[in-house]
């Protein structure tokens, strides 16, 4: 992946070659500027190679157009930020509604009161982002990302606002419902506890992977069942 700069093409993301099976959760680590967030937005369809393929959900997202993109996403693909996103005129179910009626689901208020209730919050349905804690932001935005099933998470450094307890609890509900739904899921992290709590690890250097390996609990996990 190449983007122009005042000093020509700058190569953000360099050979990658990354194989992820269907409900496996990958950590995805390095230093600032690695191509973590890059590579997110290729496999989200956000941002465009220009060189190679990339194939999800059975589909070669590189051949779609903006419309085929935006309905690949739709279906596919659930996104948590670090910064939560959140649409501050709209209250904590009408977010997480969202992006179920911009598919054309059905039940979308039914489905997003399910999974509000899921990440502890079916008292604040009807609150707006202003009237929540970090912490409670952060517990929308995962179930605005879950409410439609997706086959695919992403989340980009998501207890990074938040603090330690907190981001704690977000980490435990966000592998939780993951566990439960079977859910794809790369998570970029700085913290290599957390990243242990994948089962691979993914580490990201100058746009290309130097390293992709088991994380030390899988390891172990094998070697239980030998």
């Amino acid at each position: 992946m190449r983007l122009g700069s005042a000093g020509g093409l700058v190569h953000i993301l360099r050979g990658i070659d990354l194989a992820v099976e269907q409900g496996e959760t990958i950590g995805l680590v390095g230093p600032s500027g690695s191509g973590k967030t890059s590579l997110l937005m290729v496999i989200a369809g956000l941002e465009e190679a220009t060189e190679g393929s990339v194939k999800a959900a059975g589909m070669e997202i590189t051949q779609l157009n903006e419309d085929g993109l935006a309905d690949f996403r739709r279906a596919h693909v659930g996104i948590v930020f670090q910064n939560f996103h959140l649409v501050p005129t709209m209250t904590a179910i009408e977010n997480a509604a969202l992006p179920i009626e911009l598919a054309g689901g059905n039940d979308a208020f039914s489905r997003a009161e399910a999974a509000l209730v899921a990440v502890g919050l079916g008292h604040r349905l009807h609150h707006y982002p202003s009237q929540l804690s970090g912490g409670e932001q952060q517990r929308v935005a995962l179930a605005r990302a879950f409410a439609p099933e997706p086959t695919l998470l992403l989340a980009d450094e998501p207890t990074g606002n938040l603090d330690g307890a907190t981001g704690a609890e977000i980490i435990d509900l966000l592998f939780d419902l993951q566990r439960r739904r079977a859910t794809t899921l790369l998570l970029i992290t700085h913290d290599p506890a957390l990243a242990a709590r994948c089962e691979r690890i993914v580490e990201l250097k100058d746009g290309a992977i130097i390293g992709d390996r088991a994380s030390p609990r899988e390891v172990t996990r094998a070697q239980a069942a030998l």
